[in-house]
């Protein structure tokens, strides 16, 4: 198994800065929207996380097959509960955003669990962040709020943005959220992920090559 280090490709000795930036590099390639899978994507998260949380040279990994066995740790009774629909699946069952049953029929439809389900959002966590921690790969880009690959359609509840951001007012207006910069504020909240079909979204997407050229000037 390799160390948090080998995954990230860093030396033992690499500083904070130096791990936060090969985090930010292998996030983006391993991140199936970019070519990689869901279980490189997920790979680079934990290996990332475990140097956040004080990992050593030398420190013994967790077994495997024990985490996978594990129970999970119930989570706190006052996180929000995000219930989440992919938005493509709209598309596939001639559902609307505007439809006031969406999710009822969301959930009596047997979907993937990429597509349909349910998660809490940990206190400072933002939405995309809840959801890579519950190991869904949402699309992204910029992680900034100056692109809206990771937009999302707030249905129900409450998730404020912060002042700077890329959204248009009749954006915002409609419920259109950013989740890279967002998290909801409401115990429970509905969302539809995965807007870069939408018209008015897809304007403003940012490619991949692009964002990786402009953070290298």
């Amino acid at each position: 198994m390799e160390s948090p280090f080998e995954v990230l490709g860093v030396p033992p000795d690499a500083d904070d800065d130096e791990v936060v930036d090969a985090y930010r590099e292998r996030v983006k390639d391993a991140h199936p929207d970019q070519g990689g899978s869901i279980a490189e994507f997920q790979a680079v998260k934990t290996a990332y996380e475990r140097l956040q949380n004080g990992y050593e040279p030398g420190d013994p990994l967790p077994d495997e097959d024990a985490e996978s066995e594990a129970e999970p740790a119930p989570p706190e009774p006052d996180d929000p509960l995000v219930e989440f629909l992919n938005f493509e699946v709209l598309d596939d069952r001639g559902w609307a955003l505007d439809d006031d049953d969406l999710f009822e029929k969301a959930a009596a439809a047997d979907l993937d669990t990429a597509d349909y389900g349910r998660f809490y959002v940990e206190p400072n966590d933002t939405l995309l962040e809840a959801a890579e921690r519950n190991e869904f790969a949402w699309p992204f880009a910029c992680r900034g709020g100056a692109c809206t690959n990771c937009a999302v359609a707030v249905v129900d509840g409450e998730m404020p943005s912060p002042a700077s951001h890329i959204l248009p007012p009749d954006l915002t207006e409609k419920g259109i959220r950013l989740s890279c910069i967002a998290a909801p504020v409401t115990d429970d909240a509905k969302v539809v992920y995965n807007l870069k079909h939408l018209p008015e979204v897809s304007e403003l997407l940012l490619p991949a090559s692009r964002f990786e050229q402009a953070s290298t000037d």
